[in-house]
Order: C-alpha cells, then sequence, then structure tokens
C-alpha cells in the first residue's frame, strides 16, 4: 500500500506514480491554501463528529494538553479501533473537551485530526484531487455530504470550484 506525504493511505496502489505524485500535489497545496485563508470560526461542530483519532504520536502531548499522563489520558479518554489500530475519543457527541461556549480546551495541543478538519482530511481531498483530474467534473454534488449548516461548509462551497479551475490551469501548465 502507497502512503502520501506519511499518512494518507492509498489503498491498491504499491507506489505512487510521479504523474499521480504531482497532481496530489496540487491538490495538497489547494487544501492546505483553503485551511491558511479559513480560520477556524469556533462553532463546535466539528466536535461532535463520531472519529476524532488521535495517532500513537500525539498521544504524549495530547495528554499533556488535557493535563494528564498518557496512560490515564488513554484509560480515560481513548478507545482502540479494532479494525485500523487507531486511537478514538470516546466521547465526541460532543467531544470531551469542548466547553460549553464551544471552545476547545486543549486547543494547543490538540490531535492532528482537529486541526485539520474538514480541509485537509482524505475524504475531502480525494475529491479535490479527482475534480482536478476531471476536467469538466463539478465537485460540488460530491460534496453532498457536508453539513451546509456548517460555516466551514459555506467557505468550502463558495471557493472550491474557483480554486479547484485554478488548479487545473496549474496543472495543464506543468503538463
Amino acid at each position: 500500500m502507497a502512503i502520501y506525504r506519511d499518512r494518507y493511505i492509498l489503498d491498491g496502489l504499491d507506489e505512487i506514480p510521479p504523474d499521480m505524485l504531482r497532481d496530489l500535489d496540487i491538490a495538497y497545496d489547494l487544501c492546505q491554501t483553503l485551511k491558511d485563508t479559513s480560520p477556524c470560526e469556533m462553532c463546535g461542530k466539528c466536535c461532535h463528529q463520531p472519529f476524532i483519532t488521535v495517532r500513537d504520536e500525539e498521544v504524549e502531548s495530547v495528554a499533556q494538553a488535557a493535563g494528564t499522563d498518557a496512560v490515564s489520558f488513554m484509560f480515560q479518554y481513548l478507545t482502540r479501533d479494532n479494525e485500523e489500530g487507531k486511537w478514538l475519543f470516546r466521547h465526541t457527541n460532543p467531544c470531551a473537551f469542548l466547553d460549553d461556549d464551544n471552545r476547545c480546551r486543549i486547543w494547543k495541543g490538540r490531535p492532528e485530526i482537529c486541526n485539520e478538519f474538514p480541509y485537509m482530511v482524505s475524504m475531502f481531498m480525494s475529491r479535490v484531487y479527482l475534480s482536478i483530474v476531471n476536467e469538466g467534473h463539478d465537485i460540488l454534488p460530491d460534496l453532498e455530504y457536508m453539513d451546509d449548516t456548517w460555516p466551514c461548509t459555506k467557505i468550502i462551497k463558495e471557493r472550491i470550484p474557483g480554486l479547484i479551475e485554478e488548479a487545473r490551469i496549474k496543472r495543464r501548465s506543468m503538463l
């Protein structure tokens, strides 16, 4: 199985062909730009997601942000996903670290997934990639899974068609 940027698993591939790597980089850069220019509005909606993951290498820092040691943190807040071996937060509706004012109590030490959601997660990025490489494809129907009441969904749906077109132009210039 191929892994892009040491964290995105590309099932069905043993390695990433150079042309695909170029296009993945274009999609990644687009998603990163969208994330960098769309600061979190602290609505707290993503803090109700059922699968908030913590990577093994993050357990210590997230535990520290929560004010506890790693072992206590794992027993109190995490469970192992038996299928994929990931750590998952036990309490996600809402997250145990979401205050009543929709502020994260572990913001500075939150898991990477919390920092990257929804712009840099594989589900969104894969749709961006496919839309870039398939000229004329409208990405908006692929984003129907997104909740339109979220501020970030509005930002994405307003900006993504133009960003996709810019990425396609960049891609064509590289061919």
